[in-house]
């Protein structure tokens, strides 16, 4: 198979003539696809036999040797003595803070040679040393021209790289270790000839900053590498060199395994080559084959091997679910159909189908507009209740506390260097513990723009990496958003005027709430693209009517005579003129929804009925009926009768 060059060891061999210390950082515990060569011996045999039975037999044996080319999965060590023997180096110098220096390949001749031409004292393959003697050996190394080397110095970052932090000790090895790299030259071996090059050291971070800046920054010969995540072409490769140890992949034909090296590549964007073989581990202890590719890398991502969204039962809830959200939500069928639609598009695996690959995306994205109280929040915790059988299963940010830009730290946790980014994040911390989640954001405009812009990676990669560099996926979520835009809007003179009243028809209430909330993403905020992410996936809720308010109201009135009945043990009994004028107080104004339905009733039920209550000896009695509702001077009062 072809092997896809790795960007930064092609750039290590281009820079060794005129480098002579290298900073390598990024990705550096990740593995790495590399072409090994193999020598293969083939024994032939020949027989000759004579011109009579009694000549003698005789046998020749023929050796051929060919050489084969396999890819390979190999740490940064292995790669690098891949690449760097290609240029005639002979071997390299390991070295880290714990297991001091060793040499690499751990080979006879390789560890001899090394052992003659530095006086090495090698203990079980390694030797301590302190760090004046490191520089020492730096030096030397960089002037030996018998045969070229390499000092590879691991766990560098683990190096105190502030100046108040030094030590004198450590002070003295950078400042000597810049010193030779700026007074080593490019040498030509003796044994070898060739091409002028360094023999390099080369440094180990996590981080390039993590060494002293002074001296990354004031050495010319100090050249810095990054290590990036495999990009789609190498995790190809990768993904056909893992394939054959997946169940079945032996067996299936040319298009099968095509189709599952697709999925395997594209399903672990973002991802390390190391992922892969976690991956691939991962299904064979699992006893995963190629068709359950995506349950492994799902389960890689989420740590649950067990898919809610697959199972049978879910679909049965959904078919039903209609007369089950509406008894919740009343008032809102054309919101309840759409959301439906998502949901059943959700557990079909149909997001994002039209996208060449939409496979990381959230399961479903859901945004809630319309006027408050009319059961937005609601019909979150409805769906919630519907697929994970637990209303408070779902995950809720009022993002009216991200108001201000530094508030981003709380979400996705504070960035490295900053007090408390080891923490993580609210938001990516709480998706990593409940990966299968309804993830309910609250008053979504309320959030500071600059926060918002952080669910562009969510929306479209279905990821999101926190200040630790830790990464929660949200491929298995389903996000909602909840907002009052369009309700109210300002005019060309600042002043806020309303868009929308009680008694408009649904249609013109979803015209111009879409209206608005296209405007304050296009023009207010400057981030069209943010809506486009959201796509067709607004769901408008229209004003309660007055019939709706009816039955809320008489939804609320029984949860009342429940509390009635569960704290004081008294039933609740009204004639039907009582409760009439109780409803029409409570439903005077409808611009508020359920919820203002409810501070009514409390104002005008709850509040006298608990202050009767209050004033009355009620032991003994089992039952209140409310005769009569009266005011004087704003004070409402009720008429009782024990019984």
């Amino acid at each position: 198979m072809n092997v896809p060059e790795t960007r930064w060891l092609l750039d290590l061999q281009r820079l060794l003539p005129i480098r002579s210390h290298f900073v390598i950082s990024g990705s550096i515990r990740d593995s790495f696809l590399v072409a090994l060569d193999a020598i293969i011996i083939n024994m032939a045999g020949s027989a000759g036999n004579g011109s009579s039975a009694t000549a003698s037999t005789t046998t020749t044996t023929a050796v051929a040797t060919t050489t084969t080319t396999s890819a390979t999965l190999v740490p940064l060590n292995r790669a690098l003595w891949e690449s760097m023997k290609r240029n005639d180096y002979r071997f390299l110098l390991l070295y880290d803070p714990v297991d001091g220096l060793r040499v690499y390949p751990d080979e006879p001749a390789q560890r001899d040679l090394a052992t003659r031409l530095f006086d090495l004292k090698l203990a079980d393959g390694c030797q301590q040393i302190s760090l004046e003697s490191l520089s020492k050996l730096m030096k030397k190394l960089s002037a030996e021209r018998e045969a070229r080397c390499a000092l590879v110095i691991d766990f560098a970052s683990r190096i105190p790289r502030k100046a108040e932090q030094l030590s004198d000790a450590e002070h003295r090895f950078f400042v000597a270790a810049e010193k030779i790299s700026l007074t080593a030259s490019a040498i030509v071996p003796r044994e070898t000839g060739g091409a002028p090059q360094y023999n390099p050291v080369l440094w180990l971070v996590n981080r390039a900053q993590d060494l002293p800046s002074w001296f990354t920054l004031d050495s010319d010969r100090v050249a810095s590498l990054v290590v990036s995540k495999p990009d789609f072409e190498m995790r190809q490769a990768a993904a056909l060199q893992l394939a054959p140890l997946f169940l079945g992949y032996d067996k299936a034909d040319a298009a099968v395994r095509t189709q599952f090296v697709k999925s395997f590549t594209e399903g672990t964007e973002g991802m390390s080559l190391s992922a892969l073989s976690d991956i691939t581990e991962l299904a064979d202890r699992q006893k995963l084959g190629i068709a359950d590719i995506e349950d492994a890398v799902r389960c890689y991502k989420v740590g649950a091997l067990d898919n809610p969204w697959r199972k049978d039962y879910l679909r049965k809830k959904i078919r039903d679910a209609h007369v089950f959200i509406e008894e919740r939500v009343k008032g809102q069928h054309p919101a309840v159909v759409k959301t439906l639609d998502i949901l059943k598009r959700s557990v079909m695996s149909m997001t994002g189908a039209q996208a060449r690959s939409g496979g990381s995306r959230p399961r479903g994205v859901l945004f809630f507009a319309g006027p408050t109280g009319v059961g937005k929040t609601e019909l979150a915790k409805t769906l919630t209740q519907l697929v994970f059988g637990d209303e408070r299963a779902y995950l809720r940010f009022d993002m009216s506390e991200f108001a201000e830009e530094h508030t981003s730290a709380r979400l996705l946790g504070a960035p490295p260097g900053y007090v408390g980014f080891d923490a993580g994040g609210e938001l990516t911390n709480a998706v990593r513990q409940k990966p299968f989640s309804v993830v309910l954001f609250d008053e979504i405009e309320k959030a500071h723009p600059r926060i918002l812009d952080k669910f562009l990676q969510i929306l479209e990669d279905g990821r999101l990496t926190d200040g630790r560099g830790d990464t929660a996926y949200f491929s298995e979520t389903i996000l909602i958003f909840t907002s009052n835009l369009g309700i109210y809007v300002e005019d060309a003179q600042g002043q806020r005027s309303q868009n929308v009243k009680p008694g408009d028809s649904y249609e013109t209430v979803e015209f111009k709430v879409r209206e608005a909330i296209g405007n304050y993403f296009k023009f207010k905020l400057s981030r069209p693209e943010l809506l486009n992410r959201i796509g067709d996936n607004i769901v408008v809720f229209n004003f309660i009517s007055a019939e709706v308010a009816g039955k809320i109201f008489d939804g609320m009135l029984r949860n009342v005579a429940r509390r009635l009945q569960e704290e004081l043990n008294l039933q609740l009994a009204m004639p039907a003129s009582v409760r009439d004028e109780l409803l029409l107080r409570c439903t005077r104004d409808l611009s508020n929804g359920g919820r203002g339905v409810g501070n009514q009733l409390e104002s005008n039920f709850i509040n006298p009925l608990s202050r009767a209550l209050f004033e009355q000896e009620l032991e003994g009695k089992q039952r209140v009926t409310v005769t009569a509702i009266s005011e004087t001077d704003k004070v409402i009062s009720l008429t009782l009768q024990l019984a």
